[in-house]
């Protein structure tokens, strides 16, 4: 009785202790999964962006280096740190004669949305940029026309010869799209759209954006999960959010809040950036040259680096900083015209918010007018919302923090776009036939010791107007996390985080 009891029991009990195992398996593994789903979404990067997009991230205009910055949209061409052309969805060009450009194409890229990449759509993508109104900066007085040579290859052909043409077609704003991009409207969404490591998900408007791994990527596969991108203005709030670990990488650390973070954690990068004040040329005080002087000789630059940058930034000895090693030993004296006494001249002020040091600048530039006999008034906003004034010439004076290599890695885009009469960003309304020219003759030469030459010689051109009044030359400060591995400290801002960066346990490899 006994022995046949127990076994009846026994018989019970293993069916129930076979459902316990079951059971607490069952259990293990859901833990494991939640364990799996936590760690995954802990491969998620935070970043705290500089400023909000102006566009919509529209990708033809300057919320293209927020895309290329979040390794999303790809050019045909990239630069490497000397700002030589390297392989990017085209892998390699040839120069078919002085004006006639072939690029071939990668052949194994495909779009976000799973549609391959193709000659034909990348000349779309490439005239949707020549026909844009504004065109991207990179394309200032050049004439360009694209067309298909087969199916992986593009035809570039522009109006006169450009040595430059595969520096320009690195430009963000060149970036190729997939046709869902562009819409009827004219408008241009860059969700699901690119052929880059991550994917774009998701616009917030101006708050933030998220980005996913692209598993279809045609290069390696990136190490992080995604990308929760926010946009913080505010330079306190980003320093706050790098010494609390809200963010993993943070743009632009004000100088203010360096002396509150671990020093580990704060990364000074060489910036081709240089904060100038530029004089309007077209109405106003400043349309006079002894006036505009005035105004060079009042400036104090040792007084702002040391007072506003506590010495992190170097005071400019021209428009091209120590970024490009080779510009100072290049430069001779300019001759200048006499100051006038501005005998209490009213002028007004313009800079923006976004940032941190430019109101503080400002705030020094004032005093020192005004000790000058200047009278000044100042206007101080959101970048958004001062941008259309400024460019319309509605101040007499305007501070700007502006990038010198950030188009083309080549200095010359950009003083086209400022300085040439019909450049795109001409703050100072400055139209000089001395400066044109010189201009022209140095975009006419190949890159090396004669373009750069001519460069310098542009530069003199414009120095010597006194439209624009280089002040300092900045180290743009990048915030990182212990545990991040592999953000790119670019100093042409084109690249922050890609398929190499990566998260490491307790800060170490």
């Amino acid at each position: 009785m006994f022995r046949a009891h127990s076994l009846f029991r026994n018989a019970l009990t293993l069916p129930v202790m076979a459902l316990s195992v079951a059971m607490l398996a069952g259990c293990q593994q859901d833990e494991a999964d939640e364990a799996k789903t936590e760690a995954q979404a802990d491969q998620r990067i935070r970043v705290a962006m500089l400023q909000p997009p102006r566009s919509g991230l529209n990708p033809l205009t300057d919320d293209a280096f927020k895309l290329s910055r979040w390794s999303t949209a790809e050019t045909l061409v990239r630069l490497n740190k000397q700002g030589e052309p390297q392989p990017f969805l085209s892998t390699n060009w040839t120069q078919v004669d002085p004006n006639t450009w072939r690029f071939e194409l990668r052949d194994n890229a495909r779009f976000h949305d799973g549609t391959p990449l193709t000659a034909k759509q990348a000349v779309v993508a490439l005239r949707k940029a020549i026909n844009a109104s504004p065109k991207p900066r990179i394309l200032d007085g050049v004439s360009m026309q694209v067309e298909a040579d087969g199916d992986n290859a593009v035809i570039v052909h522009t109006e006169d010869a450009d040595p430059l043409v595969p520096n320009r077609l690195s430009s963000p704003q060149l970036a190729i799209l997939a046709a869902k991009a562009y819409g009827d409207d004219g408008r241009v969404n860059p969700i699901e759209a690119g052929t880059g490591p991550f994917v774009l998900k998701e616009i917030n408007g101006t708050q933030s954006a998220r980005l996913d791994r692209f598993d279809g990527y045609w290069g390696d596969t990136a190490k992080l999960s995604g990308i929760d991108a926010d946009y913080v203005p505010d330079g306190t709030a980003r320093g706050a959010a790098l010494r609390t670990g809200e963010a993993d990488v943070v743009e632009a650390v004000p100088v203010s809040q360096v002396a509150l973070i671990d020093q580990e954690l704060v990364h000074e990068v060489p910036m081709p950036r240089t904060n100038t004040l530029y004089l309007n040329t077209e109405s106003g005080p400043f349309t006079s040259p002894e006036m505009r002087a005035a105004a060079r000789e009042a400036l104090d630059r040792a007084a702002i680096v040391r007072t506003v940058y506590e010495g992190r930034a170097d005071e400019a000895k021209g428009l091209l900083g120590p970024a490009l090693d080779w510009a100072d030993g290049l430069r001779t004296p300019i001759e200048r015209p006499q100051a006038a006494a501005p005998d209490g001249a009213q002028i007004t002020l313009g800079t923006f918010t976004d940032r941190a040091e430019l109101p503080e600048v400002a705030v020094l530039l004032e005093q020192q007018l005004e000790a000058a006999g200047f009278e000044v008034q100042q206007e101080v906003r959101q970048y958004a919302h001062i941008e259309s004034d400024m460019l319309a010439g509605k101040f007499d004076a305007f501070i700007l923090s502006r990038a010198t290599m950030l188009d083309s890695g080549d200095p010359v885009a950009y003083m086209y776009s400022d300085f040439a009469c019909d450049g795109s960003f001409n703050i100072a309304q400055l139209c000089d036939p001395r400066v044109d020219a010189a201009l022209e003759r140095a975009a006419d030469l190949t890159p090396g010791p004669e373009r750069r030459q001519a460069i310098i010689e542009a530069e003199a051109a414009i120095l010597a107007t006194d439209a624009a009044v280089p002040m300092l030359h900045e180290r743009v400060i990048q915030g990182e996390a212990r545990r991040v591995r592999g953000a790119v400290r670019d100093p042409r801002e084109r690249e922050l985080i890609n398929e190499h960066t990566r998260f490491v346990d307790n800060g170490s490899d």
